[in-house]
């Protein structure tokens, strides 16, 4: 039996009693916590296993394109077309508050929204595949800056979930049932001093009633 070291009063009971209630609530609560976190990381994790496969797919056609550019254009060419890029991108990053998980928010910021920007050269002297290959790679840069936001939040999420988790087992096993072990504790205890009271009670009122009446009440 899992005892706390208390004074087995009345007050001390009540207090426990009030401890108790608040450990439940909180104890599902937390459940309740785990339970959505746990809904919104399997989420996460499928949009992770589709957006690399995607990513990874789109990674492979942009080096197939690189490769057939390098085979028909010179290094030289090549280093050239890509020396001065026209478009740029910065990354926002802000932050949202999912079942108290503070999480990032990647948003990206392009210097322009024309698409023909992501080519820094001319048509003339390339190859196709590098268009195709340069194309691919602007094609994937969202879902790339998507799968490092979900991957982060699923690290987050993981994170707090086993925090959740802890806690959740600390009160399930050690604090509500050694608030109940207490409380039951206190009660015996009391029930036992109530009835030593009441058996002392009688007694005196027995030696009272024999020298009252100058008899034994038991008899």
């Amino acid at each position: 039996m899992a005892v706390m070291n208390v004074n087995p009063t009345r007050m001390e009971l009540s207090n426990l009693k009030k401890k108790l209630v608040t450990a439940m609530r909180g104890h599902k609560l937390l459940k309740d916590k785990r339970d959505e976190l746990m809904r919104q990381f399997l989420l996460l994790v499928r949009e992770n296993k589709e957006l690399r496969k995607k990513v990874e797919d789109g990674i492979r056609a942009a080096s197939a394109h690189m490769a057939k550019a390098a085979s028909v254009m010179s290094d030289e060419a090549v280093e050239v077309a890509l020396m001065m890029p026209s478009q740029s991108m910065s990354v926002d990053v802000e932050e949202k508050n999912v079942m108290s998980v503070t999480v990032p928010v990647f948003k990206p910021e392009y210097k322009t929204a024309v698409d023909g920007e992501i080519y820094s050269y001319g048509y003339a002297f390339t190859s196709c595949d590098l268009d195709d290959a340069v194309k691919a790679l602007s094609d994937i840069m969202p879902d790339m800056l998507r799968l490092a936001e979900v991957e982060k939040n699923c690290q987050l999420m993981a994170g707090e979930i086993e925090r959740t988790r802890r806690r959740v087992n600390a009160l399930e096993h050690v604090m509500i049932p050694q608030y109940q072990d207490t409380i039951k504790y206190i009660t015996m205890k009391l029930d036992e001093n109530e009835r030593s009271n009441t058996t002392r009670l009688m007694k005196v009122k027995d030696m009272m009633l024999e020298k009252a009446h100058h008899y034994n009440y038991d008899g």
